[in-house]
């Protein structure tokens, strides 16, 4: 029924408001319908009032006025109007099929239409809904709506959020009409299952297909699904089809190119690309930021940030993200907490994303505490801020608080990850907690995780360094992939139990897998090499390093040689080994050569190593301690109080020594001079029976020229009362 003079200038008005979103106005106009009757007796007014409250967000209002519409007067576009408000509002898509039921069961007048289609299908895709999904599309074959193109795009969508890729490629190459959402659709469906051959077999398809406009959204789809550096080529193809299109100067598919190349591992094309994008949105920094911190080059992420600071461009989380990430990588605390503040400013601090990657920078920058605190900040964290915590703990040396950690984590009903486990095996092996260790063993088999790197290689490591080596065995051969990490873990753990020659022959192994050793791989042969009293093989290996594998030797790897020379007594040649060194090597080396001038009595070199020490101001005190023993032995008691004088002047004090053993699920631990255990009165009754049995069988302690104070001074950082104690809790 057309509508009268007045009725039409009320129609335009509400219609206005709508646009406008003068909701006040609106208002006034809804009353005045109710108040002349209008609102009941016209259709087109209803209508539109119920329309204005629905795009205007309040869907609750426009949902009772559709219900106070008359039975004679609502029609098929009153029920549509709040159908597509309420699927485009993802907190309220599921409300709308109940709606739908609804419509189909009360309104007889007429079916459902292409519209109510497109909406149910929208609101059904966000809720996951397979369902529903399913048979609404059974009642649009029904209704033969499913040849309108704008409902069959809605159906591959739907199919697409919900994986069924197939399912919407069979109804793709049924639909009569395509348009350019219909195949970016299923090109996107086919990108996010990384089924790359056939979004790109797709694309092809749509280019050879005669009428078919390749848009800027096909160009996207396709773009995101080239992401791994073998489909690189494929990309610079779909590059230059986008400049012969003329749609390298739209954002969005500028943004898609830095991205793809980005992803690849191709930062020179995705920076060459950057700069020729006429328009940059936070997007495009974006990937790029990322993409430099993802590849390890985190100066140029930073430097880059900078740049899109300075052009006024406002980072998204996503960009502050890839920053704080970079922050982390470079251990750069002073930029992290910039971040932290701008993150702050912009009102991100509390994005789970922005806050995990603070929590995971203020770790790695070794401030635990405030990674604490921006973990108790979130009421209920994640898996992935349970895991930074968690691994920040571990990574700062703070194992049994990890431990404590993943307790919490349980209690709390969050199931860990892959990652969490490594980390938690991680703190494992180094408290040498083989119990705790077997009992996250246990878990990782009730949780079903496989024996892939990391879980793998933190399981045969943590079995290795807990002197369970044949565990640690099994594990190792049984992992379907190794990688340098879990061959590292086991040379390791074979070096550090005396099995040095397993160990050799281990990386031999490792070389006829194809694996490249690394830095580690080296330090851990030159450390069995060392125990092993192997001279020659550890030059070998160290000369290996740059000659084979063109790897620097850092500073563990120097270290290394002194001890296997100083080990060996040859340490004349480990002095002019330090002083050809083409490194920054601090202390650490000439506190080797010092320790071994002690053993082998070779006070001349003694002296000079610890004079060394002196001069570059070792914050060490058993290198005061050992330097003055020497001069001790040599009678130059000025030496003696000078050296001494020195280490109290620099403030440098002794820290006691410590060791711990675990028993029946307990971990005891001993500091010198500590009384404090409650059974150490049994502990040292045993010690006492040990020495004496233990001379009984002939043995006789070393003769030593040093007073007891300084003998008292070299011992400290011993301990031997964790022997004892298992005598005790085995009787």
């Amino acid at each position: 029924m057309p509508l009268s003079p007045q009725h039409a200038t009320v129609f335009r008005d509400i219609l206005h408001c709508t646009h406008h979103t003068n909701l006040r106005r609106g208002h006034a106009l809804h009353a005045r319908t109710l108040r002349n009757g209008s609102f009941f007796s016209s259709t087109h007014l209803a209508n539109a009032i119920l329309l204005l409250y629905a795009k205007s967000g309040f869907l609750s209002k426009a949902t009772l006025i559709l219900h106070s519409i008359p039975t004679t007067t609502r029609d098929i576009v009153s029920w549509n109007s709040l159908i597509n408000a309420l699927s485009r509002n993802k907190s309220h898509s599921s409300s709308v099929f109940s709606l739908f039921r609804l419509m189909t069961r009360t309104h007889h007048m007429e079916l459902p239409n292409a519209h109510t289609f497109a909406g149910v299908f929208t609101a059904v895709a966000n809720t996951s809904d397979f369902v529903a999904g399913r048979q609404t599309h059974a009642l649009a074959v029904k209704t033969s709506c499913l040849r309108d193109v704008y409902v069959g795009s809605s159906l591959l969508n739907f199919y697409c959020k919900m994986g069924l890729v197939l399912d919407a490629r069979k109804v793709f190459d049924t639909m009569p009409v395509r348009n350019e959402v219909s195949w970016s659709t299923v090109i996107s469906g086919y990108a996010s299952l990384e089924m790359v051959h056939e979004a790109v077999e797709l694309f092809g398809a749509m280019n050879c297909e005669e009428g078919e406009v390749v848009n800027e959204f096909v160009f996207t789809s396709v773009l995101s699904a080239l992401t791994r550096g073998e489909f690189v080529d494929i990309g610079r193809q779909v590059h230059s089809l986008a400049i012969k299109k003329g749609l390298l100067s739209v954002i969005s598919v500028g943004n898609a190119l830095v991205t793809m190349y980005a992803k690849c591992g191709t930062l020179d094309d995705a920076l060459r690309t950057f700069y020729l994008c006429g328009k940059k949105n936070s997007i495009t920094w974006s990937a790029m930021v990322t993409g430099y911190a993802q590849s390890g080059d985190s100066d140029k992420a930073l430097r880059l940030f900078y740049d899109m600071h300075h052009s006024g461009v406002m980072p998204s989380e996503f960009t502050l993200v890839g920053v704080i990430n970079a922050c982390s990588d470079l251990c750069a605390i002073a930029e992290g907490k910039q971040m932290h503040g701008y993150s702050v400013k912009l009102g991100y601090e509390l994005q789970l994303y922005v806050l995990s990657a603070l929590v995971d920078m203020y770790a790695k920058c070794g401030s635990i505490e405030d990674a604490r605190k921006g973990f108790e900040y979130i009421e209920q964290p994640d898996v992935v801020l349970w895991t930074s915590i968690i691994t920040g703990y571990a990574q700062n040396g703070d194992f049994e608080g990890a431990l404590n950690l993943y307790c919490n984590m349980q209690m709390d009903g969050v199931d860990p990850n892959e990652l969490t486990m490594a980390s938690v095996l991680k703190s494992c092996s180094s408290l040498a907690a083989l119990d705790q260790g077997k009992q996250m063993h246990a878990r990782i088999i009730k949780y079903g995780f496989k024996l892939e790197v990391p879980i793998g290689s933190a399981l045969s490591a943590m079995y290795a360094k807990c002197g369970s080596l044949d565990d640690g065995y099994r594990i190792f051969w049984r992992m379907p992939n190794r990688d340098v990490i879990s061959w590292n873990a086991m040379i390791s753990g074979l070096s550090q139990n005396g099995r040095g020659k397993e160990a050799l022959e281990l990386f031999e192994m490792m070389c006829q897998e194809g694996t490249k050793p690394d830095t580690v791989t080296f330090v851990n042969l030159l450390s069995a090499c060392s125990h092993m009293g192997l001279v020659d093989r550890g030059w070998a290996y160290f000369k290996m390093m740059s000659d084979k594998f063109s790897i620097d030797p850092t500073v563990e790897h120097y270290a290394c040689m002194v001890d296997i020379l100083s080990r060996a007594g040859k340490l004349n040649e480990a002095k002019e080994f330090i002083e050809t060194a083409t490194i920054d090597h601090g202390f650490c080396l000439w506190r080797i050569l010092l320790g071994a001038c002690r053993n082998y009595r070779n006070y001349d070199i003694g002296v000079y190593a610890g004079e060394k020490l002196m001069e570059l101001g070792s914050p060490e005190s058993s290198a005061y301690v050992l330097l003055s023993s020497i001069y001790i032995a040599l009678g130059k008691k000025d030496d003696v109080e000078r050296v001494r004088r020195m280490m109290s002047d620099r403030g440098v004090t002794k820290e006691p020594g410590c060791s711990w053993i675990e028993l029946k699920n307990l971990v005891h631990v001993f500091v010198v001079g500590d009384d404090m255990h409650p059974k150490i009165h049994e502990i040292r009754s045993q010690l006492r029976l040990l020495t004496k049995l233990m001379k009984d069988e002939g043995y006789q302690p070393l003769s030593d020229p040093l007073p007891a104070t300084i003998r008292n001074d070299l011992k400290d950082h011993e301990d031997s009362e964790g022997i004892p104690l298992m005598v005790c809790s085995s009787m």
